[in-house]
């Protein structure tokens, strides 16, 4: 699976290029594969990016600004979810990926949890000082 970033890379608003920089940066800095889809320069990307932005995720001029982020066709969504998200430590779902093992994501899988209970090297309740023989 392939995240896309929708960023324009002529933005002429200061605003924007801080958001596009922020999901960019984290991306980087977490070794998130993605690829930056530039919508100034490119008009396939402008049209492919408004075309499948959901009807009510579009401000109400119904034109979408970058940064928006997808997996592969399926839209993850705008800058204040990628914000939320990341703040929630729920970004690789955010994203739709699998959580990195020492993610806070990966806590929240009963999958995960059940595996670390099995697989846990504490003694069960209730043997507590108990001596094993040999």
């Amino acid at each position: 699976m392939v995240i896309k970033v929708f960023v324009a890379n002529v933005a002429g608003s200061t605003a924007i290029k801080k958001k596009q920089q922020d999901v960019v940066g984290f991306l980087e800095a977490n070794r998130i594969d993605f690829e930056e889809r530039d919508i100034a320069c490119n008009e396939d990307n402008r049209k492919w990016m408004r075309d499948n932005v959901p009807g009510e995720k579009k401000p109400q001029n119904g034109i979408p600004l970058p940064p928006q982020i997808f997996n592969e066709e399926q839209y993850c969504g705008d800058f204040d979810s990628f914000f939320d998200a990341k703040e929630g430590n729920e970004i690789y779902s955010f994203l739709g990926l699998a959580p990195h093992l020492g993610t806070k994501d990966i806590s929240r899988s009963p999958l995960i949890e059940d595996s670390v209970v099995a697989n846990s090297t504490e003694p069960a309740e209730g043997h507590e000082g108990e001596e094993q023989d040999s």
